[in-house]
């Protein structure tokens, strides 16, 4: 086990091989060595100390996958704030909300996303931006919030900008930073990510350095990843499966990383071509976006060796065309969820192709991975279904303010109970069959129908409205919403669509809507979800074939 803090992982590999290429951004003609992408991330270091923040300190940060990300990242890890992740899908209600029960001190933002503006968003929730002073807001419905620092060159008003933050930084001493990074554990909380509930409010999951680092090491080992691997990071950093799975893990052996700031099929296969990138990573329907792709054929692609596909199912088939099309041969399967940091399970490059396509592997090393019964959480035999537990060095230090929650998910043995259903064969490995809960996963996106139902239920014509996942062939899985209506009242798909719409993320608006007077329920009147997924699909069948 590695006994480490990010910070000092980088100063580790930055001085074993200080000219080895660490960050290329092909398209902006950017290339740091390990050297130059340790002193970048110092300087952010300190700016950041300058500005106060101590650690333990909660800093939001809402962008893509920017420099800037990747240099907050190390420089948290540095300087000992924690990086709270924010998902770049957010709107109004769902940034409001993490800010606040995060305790969040600093936010760090751009300007806009796919044509929505976050400054508009940020003021929107903190008015009194407008007329501060930079670093002294003082927010009504953010009591905690103190700096906003906002990634561009352009001036907005109770704002610092980028180049405010780095111009910070002379005023600290290099030997400052230093004592500030010697003086911080392993076992701090340096990571929180936020994942929805089933009460549909979502929880800041607090990760350790020791749970970050040890589990990028050995997703990295699974691989066999080395120094000499670049890989193709083109999923969002603000998933552990960006900056866990791709920029730490390449970290721990010192590799190249290869980020996309955001996902796009053409300039995924432009990139891996022309960086000879040996690895990839993404989730099923990226793969399927570049794998269809119509110029596909013509991108020279044989540098790649390995990757991993993961965030949902991943199709047999799928698999089969990464590593017969593509050339990933030593492509690799992961599983696990945020509380995990995230891995449980992957697949080994000389697994046999049935277990590498068919399963999701066996457990890391210092994991442990049991299959219990869910009503009495007995210990299962393999070849039968049960929860998915897991227990060691990976398990999350807990929910962020939320001891009831940690309770439930995390037994007084230590035991993470996954919500996962799983069979386990003989040789210890996982297949995943299904889940407890009833939890839509749409293109490697987790959602939660409560998160919907609830906010559906403000708007003034529904009475009462169920949420559930319908099967998609491009996505995995589809959100519908089945909603009565108040007596008397009427309302369209498009009425209802409208509502959602820059008021909750765009993955998470229904797909499809019906309206209904009433529910499948049970004797006891319990509503029956598992029905109205029978009849969403045969409601949908119907609609194809009209």
């Amino acid at each position: 086990m590695l006994h480490i803090t990010v910070g000092q992982l980088l100063e580790q590999k930055a001085s074993i091989h200080p000219n080895h290429e660490a960050v290329v951004y092909a398209d902006r003609q950017l290339r740091w060595s390990y050297r130059q992408f340790n002193d970048y991330c110092r300087l952010v270091a300190k700016g950041l100390m300058k500005l106060g923040i101590e650690a333990g300190e909660h800093i939001a940060l809402w962008a893509t996958n920017k420099p800037e990300w990747l240099a907050c990242q190390f420089a948290t890890g540095k300087m000992g704030a924690v990086l709270v992740t924010v998902n770049t899908n957010y709107r109004t209600t769902e940034l409001q909300y993490l800010l606040k029960q995060s305790d969040a001190t600093t936010i760090i933002l751009m300007e806009q996303y796919r044509g929505t503006s976050y400054i508009d968003m940020i003021y929107d929730i903190a008015p009194e931006l407008a007329y501060c002073e930079p670093g002294k807001l003082q927010a009504k419905r953010l009591p905690q919030l103190r700096n906003v620092i906002v990634l561009s060159e352009q001036r907005y008003p109770g704002t610092f900008s980028w180049n405010d933050l780095l111009a910070m930084a002379e005023y600290v001493e290099d030997a400052a930073l230093d004592a500030r990074m010697n003086s911080l554990d392993p076992h701090d909380v340096i990571n929180m990510q936020y994942t929805s509930g089933t009460t549909g409010f979502p929880k800041g999951v607090m990760l350790t350095h020791h749970n970050i680092v040890n589990n990028a090491y050995y997703i990295a080992e699974c691989m066999k990843l080395t120094k000499e691997d670049r890989l193709c990071i083109p999923v969002p950093f603000f998933h552990c499966f960006g900056c866990v799975l791709g920029t730490l893990a390449c970290v721990t052996v010192g590799a190249t990383m290869v980020p996309l700031e955001q996902f796009h099929p053409k300039q995924v296969l432009q990139t891996v071509q022309d960086e000879k990138c040996t690895a990839l990573h993404g989730v099923p329907t990226m793969f399927i976006a570049e794998l269809n792709d119509p110029d596909f054929a013509s991108y020279n692609l044989s540098s790649l060796r390995t990757g991993i596909m993961a965030g949902s199912n991943c199709p047999i088939e799928v698999m089969k065309a990464v590593i017969e099309k593509m050339g990933a041969r030593d492509i690799t399967i992961a599983y696990g969820q945020t509380e995990s940091s995230p891995v449980i399970t992957q697949t080994r490059t000389d697994d046999p192709i049935e277990l590498r396509v068919e399963t999701v592997g066996r457990a890391l090393p210092h994991v442990e991975v049991k299959i219990v019964d869910p009503t009495t959480n007995k210990e299962l035999p393999p070849g039968m279904q049960g929860e998915l537990c897991t227990r060691g060095y990976h398990v999350m230090k807990g929910y962020y303010n939320n001891p009831s929650a940690t309770r439930e998910a995390i037994d007084e043995d230590g035991w993470l109970h996954t919500g996962d259903l799983a069979v386990m064969d003989e040789n210890g490995y996982f297949r995943i069959t299904g889940r407890l809960k009833d939890m839509i996963i749409r293109g490697g996106e987790n959602i939660y129908p409560r998160e919907i139902e609830e906010f559906l239920y403000k708007h003034p014509k529904v009475l009462d409205v169920q949420v559930v996942g319908v099967p998609d062939e491009t996505y995995g899985e589809e959100v519908m919403a089945w909603i009565i209506l108040k007596e008397g009242e009427h309302a369209t798909a498009e009425d209802i669509r409208a509502f959602c719409e820059g008021n909750i993320s765009r993955h998470k608006i229904p797909r499809y809507i019906e309206f209904t007077t009433s529910y499948p329920m049970t004797a006891s009147g319990k509503i029956q979800k598992f029905k109205l997924r029978e009849w969403a699909r045969e409601r949908i069948e119907q609609k194809k074939n009209v």
